[in-house]
């Protein structure tokens, strides 16, 4: 008998491992819930006391890693919120509304989402105001946009948070008005802050809810096969939420977080320097509190993306409209440098190819001046100028994509009318830059996605096209990527990006026992049925974290 066997044994199973030694092995062993043994290397460390798994041919990969969500909104909104697709009309949406509402005190707050860029101007009215506020019940009611960037607020949620037509907007937001001056209850970036600041202060959220939501986000993720992840804009107070849940042994994934530097549309305190300092006590096992996140720009649909061209002239906005980048180059070099002396990476958003081009010029300053190991990813970065293609490599920077952002559907229709049309159709280049030597990390963005399913992500980097099936068409075909690239940017990519490579990302000896069983072999099946893969188990540390023999797949996935 081996003299320190195995705790598990897993056998006659396809394992991708990802590793370049053994690629492909059949066994895999684990111990003290590290991969102990490949192979017929963990043949030889089965013991008396071994648990044994007969896979029965079933195929097994690492853990999947997603680069960029908001795990705890998630859980918020499948524990607490309305919780909608972005695909409906207004009419069900207020539908929904009333459905919700009917089921909440008096007093009671109406919060959730989502409603569709598309629908901006539709509920940019007094009178489709008028409309939620009956929806509501008289509750006050703050319902986010399909970006989570914009809210639409109702009548009394404006009084309590003492907006009205004679307030001032906000700086890096808007509270659109009607001819006669009246605030409608569209709020874009920073005016959506107005409502959720005073959402904050009358409805606080406890520190055992936050872990509760972030519990219950991992759990959906672990139901799609993901056991690692980095959230995109942490409040201090959910970093102390995992802190909390990791001493008590529940958290049962890789997390990263990214402390915010600005905020417009989340309405957290403290920020920038004032939860970096707060950062080391509440680092632990499983929480790695190592970026900071910087909104360089909005969003395309509101025209608060930042382009190096004008939107069109017929959208509505100024004319020659661009959109800001929210800081200058001055400030974001000077972020970058400050935190970079202290080994801090960071995440910065930008939709448009000028917020880009400013985050390549500025990370270009850093890297000259000597600082090579932070890391940096432009998060979403749909947009980018040829020209700042093999940037991308060159300066060690990450892209940052999600998907469902972009793929066919109702953020890539929202974008299509208000840029012209050979520019709206070019978004996210992965084949270009791939082929340039970049590094694509994959993300979700749920719950800015309708759920965090990354072989649905994986279907739309291969073949462009929406994998639910209800948008036509293929997006830019040309920078479609292969299978093997694109599980790599779930997996071995993001761990490399956001820093958990030492420890995840593939199933190399020494290296978390984190995998997934799979309900098929991608590489055996028409690329029409990867978008239907499932998890039939994963596995974190070596401990089954979900089955989905003994979990409904609506119970275990959730709403979203």
């Amino acid at each position: 008998m081996n003299g320190n066997p195995a705790d598990l044994l897993l056998l006659n199973g396809t394992i991708d491992t990802l590793t370049t030694r053994e690629p492909r092995v059949s066994c895999l062993a684990v111990r003290d819930g590290k991969v102990a043994g490949l192979g017929d290397g963990a043949l030889q460390l089965r013991g008396g006391g071994t648990a044994v798994v007969d896979l029965r041919g079933a195929y097994v990969m690492p853990g999947l890693l997603d680069v960029h969500n908001h795990h705890m909104l998630a859980g918020q909104m499948d524990l607490f919120e309305l919780n909608t697709p972005p695909t409906l009309g207004l009419e069900e949406l207020l539908e929904a509304v009333a459905a919700h509402a009917a089921g909440l005190g008096p007093d009671e707050w109406v919060v959730g989402g989502s409603w569709g860029s598309g629908l901006l101007g539709e509920l940019d009215s007094v009178e489709a105001r008028a409309r939620l506020d009956a929806a509501a019940g008289g509750r006050p009611a703050l319902l986010k946009d399909d970006s989570k960037h914009n809210r639409w607020a109702n009548s009394r949620a404006l009084e309590l948070a003492g907006i009205d037509g004679a307030t001032a907007d906000p700086a890096g937001g808007e509270i659109l008005r009607d001819a006669a001056g009246q605030a409608t209850g569209v709020l874009l970036e920073a005016g959506g802050g107005l409502v959720e600041k005073t959402l904050a202060r009358l409805r606080p959220t406890s520190t055992e809810d936050l872990a509760r939501a972030a519990a219950r986000g991992i759990e959906v993720l672990h139901s799609y096969g993901v056991t690692g992840f980095q959230d995109a804009a942490t409040s201090l107070q959910l970093m102390r939420a995992l802190k909390t849940l990791d001493d008590d042994g529940r958290l049962h994934a890789w997390v990263v977080t990214s402390m915010p530097a600005n905020d417009f549309i989340f309405g957290t305190t403290p920020l920038g320097e004032g939860i970096i300092a707060h950062r080391e006590e509440t680092r632990s096992a499983h929480h790695r509190p190592d970026f900071i996140k910087i909104f360089l720009d909005g969003v395309p649909p509101a025209g608060t993306g930042a382009f190096l061209e004008p939107y069109l002239p017929d959208a509505g906005f100024p004319e020659c409209h661009c959109g800001d980048t929210t800081m200058d180059p001055a400030e974001l070099q000077g972020w970058l440098l400050r935190t970079a002396e202290r080994g801090i990476s960071a995440k910065i958003h930008c939709t448009g190819d000028a917020s880009v081009r400013l985050v390549l010029d500025s990370v270009e300053t850093v890297r000259a001046a000597g600082h090579t190991e932070p890391k940096y990813h432009v998060a979403h970065g749909q947009f980018v100028h040829p020209d700042d293609i093999a940037r991308f490599a060159a300066l060690d920077v990450t892209a940052d994509i999600s998907p469902a952002l972009w793929f066919p559907g109702v953020i890539s229709e929202a974008i299509a009318t208000v840029l012209p049309a050979d520019r709206a159709s070019r978004m996210q280049p992965n084949r270009a830059l791939l082929d340039a030597g970049a590094r694509i990390a994959g993300g979700s963005d749920w719950p800015v996605s309708v759920s965090p399913n990354v072989w649905e992500g994986i279907y739309g980097l291969v073949t462009r096209q929406d994998p639910t099936g209800r948008f036509p068409g293929a997006l830019w075909p040309e920078q479609a990527i292969t299978l093997e690239e694109a599980i790599r940017v779930y997996t071995t990519a993001c761990a490399e990006a956001t820093g958990l490579h030492d420890v995840t990302g593939s199933l190399a000896t020494g290296k978390s026992a984190d995998f997934v069983v799979l309900s098929d072999n991608p590489y055996e099946v028409d690329i029409d049925r990867v978008r239907s893969i499932t998890a039939r188990q994963t596995w974190f540390a070596g401990t089954k974290v979900y089955d989905a023999a003994q979990a409904p797949a609506a119970a275990a996935r959730g709403s979203a």
